[in-house]
């Protein structure tokens, strides 16, 4: 099978450095190639992954998750908050543009099978400091987990609760539960969570 990725970066020299990578590497193809997010929704392309700059911000990546895509963010600088906010408007992946042509191919063909892909150094740096986990003795059940892990994938209530094959009232006293078990209220909390869990790359 091939997979089908875009490109929306506004840089044409690096527009083109990751059209090279798509190229190279077996089992990807190349799909729209566009400076704006604006400029790629406009072509109506299949739906598949979506590499974005980070210069649109949260907004884009949601706009490019609504359309059914895929984002994967790739970014010049990359802060907690930015990781975090990019996840929870529904990115599958977050690297760095220091990220090499294997790893960036390896994040294309993850986040296209339907997981999700952080790069190390990112992941090691946000866990460098102290990360929310449930005590022992509220541990988080199994189904919880599932809840967590596909929210850290920027699901949204109806689409977790598709995937699991329960209600959406079943999904939010879940994601009741696990508030009240770790403290952790907003989703962008939730999504670094689910990162200390090691439940952001379980799909």
């Amino acid at each position: 099978m091939t997979t089908t990725v875009a490109v929306v970066e506004q840089h044409p020299l690096f527009r083109e450095a990751l059209a090279r990578v798509i190229d190279e590497a077996p089992g990807l193809v190349r799909g729209p190639m566009t400076g704006s997010v604006d400029e790629f929704l406009a072509h109506r392309s299949p739906q598949g992954v979506v590499v974005l700059e980070e210069h649109g911000g949260a907004s884009a990546v949601l706009a490019v998750a609504e359309a059914g895509h895929k984002p994967l963010v790739l970014a010049a600088q990359a802060h907690d908050t930015d990781v975090l906010a990019a996840m929870a408007a529904g990115a599958r992946g977050f690297l760095t543009k220091f990220a090499d042509a294997p790893e960036i191919a390896t994040a294309m063909r993850r986040v296209a099978d339907g997981g999700s892909y952080v790069s190390p150094s990112l992941a090691a740096r946000m866990l460098g400091g102290p990360v929310a986990r449930p005590p022992a003795r509220t541990a988080l059940t199994d189904r919880e987990r599932q809840v967590l892990s596909l929210l850290a994938h920027g699901e949204r209530d109806v689409d977790i609760a598709r995937t699991l094959t329960i209600s959406v009232r079943t999904v939010r006293s879940h994601l009741d539960r696990i508030r009240e078990k770790t403290g952790q209220r907003r989703r962008s909390e939730l999504t670094r969570l689910a990162i200390g869990e090691g439940l952001v790359y379980q799909r």
